[in-house]
């Protein structure tokens, strides 16, 4: 089971991640999961999905506490926007 260190490199577990994601889950989980939140033990191999990322964090975390997971949508390149887009007056 993974557990958090006392300082987790963000760079080191995002990149471990975003390989175990490509190389072990897309192929399961394109098109059909498209849109839910993927919250993965890199440590592990373990995960959880859900509509919601709360949902699946919290699930996540109840089966590893402790463990600092790597999070993203299934097929997209991030798990959220920041930001606004402005769309401009409609005539």
């Amino acid at each position: 089971m993974g557990t958090a260190s006392a300082t987790v490199d963000i760079h080191d577990l995002a990149r471990r991640g975003e390989a175990y994601y490509s190389e072990h889950l897309r192929a399961k989980l394109e098109p059909e999961h498209n849109g839910e939140f993927l919250v993965l033990d890199v440590e592990t191999g373990d995960y959880e999905l859900g509509t919601s990322q709360a949902a699946a964090l919290e699930r996540a975390i109840a089966k590893h506490p402790g463990t600092v997971f790597h999070i993203q949508r299934v097929g997209y390149r991030a798990a959220a926007r920041i930001g606004a887009r402005f769309r401009g007056r409609e005539a």
